[in-house]
């Protein structure tokens, strides 16, 4: 009878506990949408490279499928389509805008927060670990940037965050001898197998931590473990291969051309320039090409590259403390295998992926990195977590104190790059920052609340910066093909404004999308009219703007047209499609640079009265085999049709008799 009196009592007492940590959970993920929602249409159509073949994709089940940049499926883009799929079922629902295209976007990077909350909470047994990793995940500044972005690797981070969660669950139902680890290592590799279908080879540099990992920790026979694996493998192929096999087997003629391929093959486009050429640096065909082996264009390589002025700001901030604590963690829970295990993947995908990105010759840009921040994030949770415990033990404090002091010293370079930005904040992080570290090598000494006290001083110290970065990230548009997160720095020329890309944000002037959104930023070369890379007629990087006089135009007589018109390079075209709500057709994919159409093609399309007008300007045809044909189409489109200028922009109306 005593202990069933007490009962109500201990419930109660077990209620006031779990309330406020649900509370902190559910506000986590509240401000994580406030951060990635809000304002969200200030950025229009962020990379309209992208958001023209949401669209296309929006109104035609074919381009939808395949991942055309129109709803003719003239050409795709360069990617796998997987990524723009929600983007394109969120169009159907509620109409182009940029709040239908971006909203699913900021929704992945809610659910990533919350799985790492999750899995860390769970490998811990501690929900304030899993809170600590969550908000360090959020206020990631490359996570708020991509988070709040339509390229592909919002989809990535969230399927190989899943992939990396389905692992440990795999691991875990392995102790026990009711467990089904091979359904949860099967959906582990199923959902890297998806992620392949958003970003292509990139997914993989997540194997080799998942495999060892489950090698290595799994409680079952080694032979057993193997099958499991091979398993594992085969739902990866089966999850991401079957699009690829669909479209190999498609007739050419009956498709779109492969964008980024230089002879119309996924295959090639797989392994070429967005496989092995972007480790490489030979990328025949690609926005430059041809980087070689020390980085070229696209930035020197080397270890220290991801703490350089380009990169550094994005997603360096918790690096040194994610090692530290990461092998701190595998130290003083040594005997802890849900721990173990844990920074295995999490360790293990850091250092690869991290690796990668340092030394790749290839493509680079500074927002890829936003794939390292789940690692990040659960590293610090956990090995925090793991050490704080332990934190009697002399060696626990030395690592809380040096994660603490190499976090202080990296904020301190870090904010030091951009002066200008709350000048206030570098020495507030400094003297609280270098503090925490001091007072916590003799924290076992004080009471628990001033202990308390030093660690969340600490944390905030920590995440202090990267908060900022991430906020400001927040309150500026994005448009163009390379975004980047927080303020400008020193240091790095390749940076623009905050549109995020050379050239930097919108262009003054011009006309404005559809139901409000506004207009993505036109070339480097600012207004309107020019010719390759100017203005309105758009350029590499940054997408085309329409007028009300040209949008009208294109819409005229449209429905008597297969395209409304066509143009040099997807972001030239991406404008135009967006204003009229029509097909446009991208000659030579991104850049120009593909041979799609051919000049003969394009004669027939034009014979045959598909096409209406040709806008001129755009990038004139990049590097590789495919810029001869954009420049002559261009040039038979020149000495053959009469121009006109419309708001500064020359168009051609290909309806006319030729000669």
């Amino acid at each position: 009878m005593t202990s069933l009196s007490v009962l109500p009592q201990q419930l109660a007492r077990s209620a006031v506990r779990i309330r406020p940590l649900q509370a902190a959970y559910a506000g986590l993920l509240a401000a994580t949408a406030l951060l990635y929602l809000w304002g969200l249409g200030e950025s229009g159509w962020a990379n309209s490279f992208y958001s023209a073949a949401v669209q296309a994709g929006s109104e035609s089940w074919k381009a939808f499928f395949f991942g055309s940049s129109d709803a003719a499926s003239s050409i795709t883009v360069d990617k796998t389509p997987l990524a723009l799929w929600p983007m394109a079922l969120s169009v159907r629902l509620f109409g182009l805008s940029s709040w239908s295209i971006l909203v699913p976007q900021a929704l992945a990077g809610v659910a990533t927060v919350a799985l790492i909350h999750r899995t860390v909470s769970r490998t811990t047994g501690s929900a304030p670990a899993g809170l600590l990793a969550g908000a360090a995940m959020a206020l990631t500044p490359v996570a708020a940037l991509m988070f709040r972005f339509n390229n592909p690797d919002a989809m990535l981070v969230l399927l190989l965050t899943g992939a990396g969660v389905a692992t440990l669950r795999a691991i875990d139902e392995s102790r026990t001898e009711t467990g089904r680890p091979l359904r949860w290592l099967v959906l582990g590799g199923g959902l890297v197998g998806l992620a392949f279908l958003a970003k292509m080879l990139q997914a993989f540099l997540v194997l080799p931590a998942l495999a060892l990992a489950y090698l290595v920790c799994a409680h079952t026979p080694i032979g057993r473990r193997i099958v499991h694996l091979l398993a594992a493998f085969g739902a990866m192929v089966l999850a991401g291969g079957w699009w690829v096999a669909i479209v190999e087997l498609w007739p050419a003629s009956s498709r779109p051309y492969i964008g980024g391929s230089q002879n119309n093959s996924i295959l090639e486009l797989t392994l070429g320039y967005n496989g092995l050429g972007r480790l490489s640096g030979n990328e025949t065909g690609s926005a430059g090409g041809n980087a070689g082996a020390g980085g070229g264009g696209w930035g020197a390589t080397g270890i220290g590259r991801l703490f350089n002025s380009e990169i550094g700001g994005q997603v360096a901030w918790l690096v040194p403390a994610a090692l530290v604590l990461g092998a701190g963690a595998l130290w003083v829970a040594r005997r802890d295998p849900r721990i173990r295990s844990a920074v295995v993947v999490w360790g293990g995908t850091l250092v690869a992926t991290g690796l990668t990105f340092s030394f790749m010759a290839g493509i680079f840009h500074a927002y890829y990195t936003v794939a390292l921040a789940p690692a990040i994030a659960a590293l610090v949770g956990i090995g925090s977590a793991a050490i704080w415990r332990d934190r009697h033990d002399p060696v626990a404090r030395a690592v809380l104190a040096v994660a603490a002091a190499l976090t202080t010293a990296t904020a301190f370079v870090l904010l030091g790059r951009s002066p200008d930005f709350q000048p206030w904040l570098r020495p507030l992080v400094v003297v609280t920052g270098l503090g925490a570290a001091l007072a916590l090598l003799g924290v076992h000494r004080l009471p628990r609340r001033w202990a308390a006290a030093v660690a969340g001083v600490a944390l905030v110290s920590a995440l202090a910066g990267p908060a900022a970065y991430a906020v400001q990230t927040a309150s500026v548009a994005h448009t163009g093909s390379i975004p980047s997160a927080g303020p400008s720095v020193s240091g790095d020329a390749r940076r623009g404004g905050p549109g995020g890309g050379p050239g930097g944000g919108p262009r003054p002037g011009g006309g404005q999308p559809p139901q409000g959104a506004p207009a993505a930023g036109g070339g480097p070369g600012g207004g309107p009219g020019g010719g390759p890379g100017g203005g309105g007629a758009g350029g590499l990087l940054n997408g085309s703007t329409s007028t009300t006089a040209i949008t009208a135009l294109l819409q005229t007589g449209a429905s008597s047209y297969t395209w409304a018109a066509a143009a040099i390079g997807s972001n030239t075209a991406s404008g135009y499609q967006l204003a009229s709500e029509l097909p446009v057709m991208a000659i030579g994919g991104f850049n120009g640079s593909d041979p799609s159409p051919t000049l003969a093609e394009f004669q027939t399309y034009v014979a045959n009265g598909e096409i209406h007008y040709f806008i001129a300007g755009g990038n004139g045809g990049g590097p590789g085999a495919g810029g001869s044909t954009s420049s002559e189409i261009s040039a038979w489109v020149s000495a053959n049709f009469t121009a006109q200028t419309v708001d500064g922009i020359t168009l051609y109306d290909l309806s006319g008799s030729n000669g």
